[in-house]
């Protein structure tokens, strides 16, 4: 029995796509308005996947309008926005009060939403035969107070290795502060550098285990390989819930301490929370009213914006749940 669970976002927001008809070529840059002109975007890396899909549709609707991300990670996104070189931060963090104010004294007033709810996942090699970890196991693992994958359950597999996207990364943050309660990384440890680096790790090797963002691993993710004119299609039909992940690596299922169901990362448990591993993706404006920056902004976090965001394994920002069964 496969667990469906399909959102209905609750309200469309300023910007609405139920008319959009691009061509799909692009035109010469025009004059910077909320449909035209060039945007600077500073990401944070472990969300490229998501703003992909964003800056593909938004693109083809708009033809005068170019998006320019950058992936980075999440302190260098901020950075970028504080100095002024992008107009639009996508990160794992809010501004501060500090950073606002800071803003503030530059004349660039930040406007910010939540733009979804991410879930870390863990992911093993599909060789491994342990079944699931509570968030205390994680994170003896991580502390180095287990090393050995049968000090969890009976296992064939030997000494764990552990393997993250980068140093700087805000998965790697996450586990610091959410997961490890800011002990240190036990030497086993490693970045690979990539999130490419952390699925060839863990495809290769049996002991591996890595952290990734959730739509990282999100075989649903039908409008990756869509036409641009599909994905915009398929904004009009209610239809759009990743459903199921990548097969040629383990989701890991996890479990609260205090808690004997473990679950895998599903969008109905990142919404329960019953999936105890997630996090906010916040988007950050500070571009001047009728500005692209104002226009992307808005599409975003538009009903249909949020609906994309729905196909990439992540929760929207705002929904209502209904869970269904499927055979």
């Amino acid at each position: 029995m496969k667990i469906l669970t399909t959102f209905t976002l609750a309200a469309a927001a300023t910007l609405a796509l139920t008319a959009c008809h691009g061509t799909g070529k692009k035109k010469p840059p025009q004059e910077n308005s909320s449909t035209s002109g060039t945007l600077v975007m500073a990401c944070d890396a472990s969300f490229e996947n998501i703003m992909e899909q964003e800056i593909e549709v938004f693109e083809f609707c708009y033809p005068h309008a170019s998006v320019l991300p950058y992936y980075i990670d999440n302190r260098s996104a901020i950075d970028s926005l504080m100095n002024g070189s992008a107009r639009v931060a996508v990160t794992a963090t809010p501004l501060t009060p500090e950073q606002e104010k800071v803003l503030r004294g530059k004349k660039h007033f930040a406007k910010s939403k939540r733009i979804a709810v991410d879930a870390i996942a863990v992911i093993v090699n599909p060789d491994n035969d342990v079944e699931n970890l509570s968030v205390s196991e994680l994170a003896d693992i991580l502390t180095g107070k287990v090393t050995r994958w049968d000090e969890i359950a009976p296992s064939r597999l030997g000494n764990i290795q552990v393997v993250f996207d980068g140093n700087g990364s805000s998965v790697v943050t996450y586990a610091v502060d959410s997961i490890m309660h800011g002990e240190k990384f036990a030497p086993n440890v490693y970045s690979a550098n990539s999130m490419k680096g952390v699925f060839d790790a863990v495809r290769e090797r049996r002991n591996a285990v890595g952290l990734v963002g959730v739509s990282w691993i999100s075989s649903d993710l039908r409008t990756a390989d869509m036409s641009v004119e599909e994905k915009t299609r398929t904004l009009e039909r209610d239809d759009s819930t990743a459903t199921d992940f990548v097969s040629d690596i383990k989701v890991m299922p996890v479990r609260r301490d205090n808690s004997l169901h473990a679950v895998k990362p599903y969008q109905a448990y990142i919404f329960d929370g019953t999936y105890p591993l997630f996090r906010s993706i916040w988007m950050i404006n500070t571009g001047a009213t009728g500005s692209l920056a104002n226009g992307f902004f808005a599409f975003v976090t538009s009903f249909q914006g949020q609906k994309l965001i729905q196909t990439t394994g992540v929760l929207p920002g705002t929904v209502h749940r209904r869970m269904v069964e499927v055979n």
